[in-house]
């Protein structure tokens, strides 16, 4: 599942991403109202968690001006404000769950997973299929012809990126900003172990390899 995050505040958006990431999300973040509102209105989030108080444009115009389009992704908007009144108007202006602050991240975690259970926003994926390879977003399973394959958070965002883009060659570098949010390479063997992991997984049992490594540029998850 993939969402965004728009948050000003440098310290609190690290501390969300970080857990948004263990729990095995694909985030992206803006820190600017309108940096969130173009990239919002791009499409492809599953749910979008909203900081009220932005500098450029606040959160409540952004989320106003998104339903105006007529794009209803679900959103989640976080506030230092907790009057009645002013989750009365988050909700108005188009919100969809209002969480204060300071909140426990388990607290934030169950509302994104309460509104990812109501149902797919307008034009999201729900499900990725390559060939035999069946993964569920919501139900957060993955299948290869009916058998259930068990994946650990990471291996699972891992081969989300992958069927993502099924028959192309993915660099060490997309996998370290889109998997690991890492800007910068840290020179460990991690991805090698998770890939080596997901492979065994996704190829035991069938006389077929599913997940090749192309020398000297990345990986690539072949189509069937």
């Amino acid at each position: 599942m993939k969402l965004l995050l728009i948050e000003d505040d440098q310290k609190t958006a690290d501390y969300i991403a970080k857990g948004l990431s263990e729990s095995g999300y694909v985030v992206d973040r803006a820190y600017e109202g309108r940096d969130g509102l173009f990239m919002a209105s791009g499409g492809g989030y599953d749910a979008l968690v909203v900081d009220r108080m932005l500098p450029g444009m606040d959160g409540l115009a952004l989320i106003a001006t998104l339903r105006a389009a007529e794009i209803k992704t679900p959103v989640l908007i976080l506030s230092a404000m907790g009057a009645v009144d002013d989750r009365v108007k988050g909700l108005r202006a188009g919100g969809d769950d209002y969480l204060v602050k300071p909140f426990a991240f388990a607290e934030l975690l169950a509302r994104i997973e309460a509104l990812l259970r109501r149902g797919p926003a307008s034009g999201a994926t729900v499900k990725l299929k390559t060939g035999s390879l069946e993964m569920d977003l919501l139900a957060r399973n993955v299948t290869r012809s009916g058998r259930e394959i068990d994946l650990l958070p990471r291996e699972f965002r891992l081969l989300e990126f992958l069927m993502r883009h099924a028959g192309q060659v993915v660099t060490r570098t997309m996998l370290l900003e889109n998997v690991w949010d890492y800007h910068f390479d840290p020179q460990t063997n991690v991805i090698d172990v998770h890939v080596s992991r997901l492979r065994q997984k996704l190829d035991k049992g069938f006389d077929k390899p599913l997940l090749q490594t192309v020398r000297g540029a990345g990986y690539r998850l072949n189509v069937e």
